[in-house]
């Protein structure tokens, strides 16, 4: 029963209230009784009358309803709340969200943004996070889509084996996937559309890899090589280009000639923002990146397209250094990012330059991923020991 606000006598209202886990939703049942008949305690009305007696079969009735509601959204696996209950119990067809639904629509609001908020490689991340989370709902359950509330922990540790058993992905990967998927979950719980977080005990960690990076000596074999073809030379020298700048692909393929200032030093910089994170980068040029960029200012292809050495894509890239790596004898496999890798050892720790300075100059958003490198230079740790050594040689 309950009496509404300023009640005086009369009769009162009779409402059915569902509870799951504590939580509360309401419904009237459209009858009323005075308040002297109403027992609060067996939630019926006192007295053997005809007219009592109709009242309560009225109310076991609604209440077999709602115990049938709850049968028929178990038997679905659907998940149970009140308001759920209530739903179902009313004959309200709840709209059903799926997964895919919701990935697409968080894709397609990616796409929108490219450029503004987001990078391409972060949208071509998650269409390729989608198309396996696609092809792991016709793997595991033989369907195209799924009612968001069924994904659960189970759902979540049998789409983590299938990335490793099916899709041959890395560990690496497996928690980057995962990640992606992770958003679009923290979406569906931000709207209510779950109720718990299926990534509540699901624990997986990035596992440390070296970083493969050129010494000196692969540097200067690569610089000096005569290649037979313009092609070979080109890339080479955009290769070269990034391991004495630390610029990624996408950052050397956008540069251009208002991207070269004016230091404080008087000298020549590059001064630009990371594509990536959005982060200010700005690198002394040495004089060997100097001279690779004076070597290109009459390039066709750079003054067609307003760049500032001939870059191609990065497919093509790393396919040529492996031809080039090949022609220098040089054993590493070779891809464009590891000029970055290059420029952050051989070409600045190894040289003594600060850490705080090379994570400034690659853009980092955190020194800790500038620290992944000064961790593999165990050759910068035996030259910092050389003069304790000699300190405390016995002689």
């Amino acid at each position: 029963m309950k009496k509404p606000k300023n009640y005086q006598n009369g009769v009162a209202p009779i409402y059915l209230r569902i509870t799951v886990n504590g939580s509360r939703s309401e419904v009237t049942t459209g009858r009323s009784c005075e308040p002297s008949q109403w027992n609060a305690i067996s939630g019926r009305g006192n007295g053997k009358k005809e007219g009592m007696k109709s009242f309560n079969a009225y109310l076991d009735n609604l209440q077999n309803k709602v115990f049938e509601a709850h049968r028929q959204l178990t038997e679905k696996n659907d998940l149970i709340t009140a308001k759920q209950l209530r739903d179902q119990f009313q004959g309200k067809a709840e709209k059903q969200r799926t997964l895919i639904d919701v990935f697409k629509d968080h894709n397609y609001k990616m796409d929108a943004l490219v450029g503004s908020e987001f990078s391409k490689g972060t949208a071509e991340r998650y269409r390729t996070s989608l198309n396996h989370t696609i092809a792991f709902l016709q793997w595991k359950y033989n369907i195209s889509d799924i009612d968001i509330r069924k994904v659960n922990h189970a759902f979540i540790t049998e789409y983590d084996f299938y990335l490793r058993s099916v899709r041959k992905c890395a560990n690496n990967s497996v928690v980057k996937y995962l990640k992606n998927f992770g958003k679009i979950i923290r979406i569906c719980l931000s709207n209510g559309l779950l109720a718990t977080d299926p990534f509540q005990n699901y624990k997986n960690k990035i596992k440390k890899v070296d970083r493969v990076y050129l010494n000196e000596e692969e540097i200067n074999q690569i610089a000096i090589k005569q290649l037979a073809s313009e092609r070979l030379t080109q890339v080479r020298d955009v290769f070269l280009f990034c391991c004495y700048t630390g610029l990624a692909y996408v950052d050397v393929k956008n540069l251009k000639k208002g991207d070269i200032v004016t230091g404080i030093d008087g000298e020549e910089w590059i001064s630009i923002k990371r594509q990536k994170t959005n982060v200010p980068s700005r690198i002394p040029l040495l004089p060997a990146a100097s001279t690779l960029l004076n070597q290109y200012q009459n390039n066709r292809m750079c003054l067609n397209k307003g760049m500032l050495l001939p870059v191609s894509s990065n497919q093509k890239m790393n396919t040529y250094l492996k031809e080039i790596a090949n022609l220098c004898g040089i054993q590493k496999l070779i891809t464009f990012h590891i000029a970055r890798h290059t420029f952050a050892t051989t070409i600045t720790l190894l040289n003594g330059i600060p850490i705080e300075s090379v994570s400034k100059m690659l853009g980092h958003t955190n020194i800790q991923t500038t620290q992944h490198y000064a961790k593999i230079l165990d050759i910068k740790v035996g030259a910092d020991m050389a003069a304790l050594k000699k300190k405390y040689s016995i002689t």
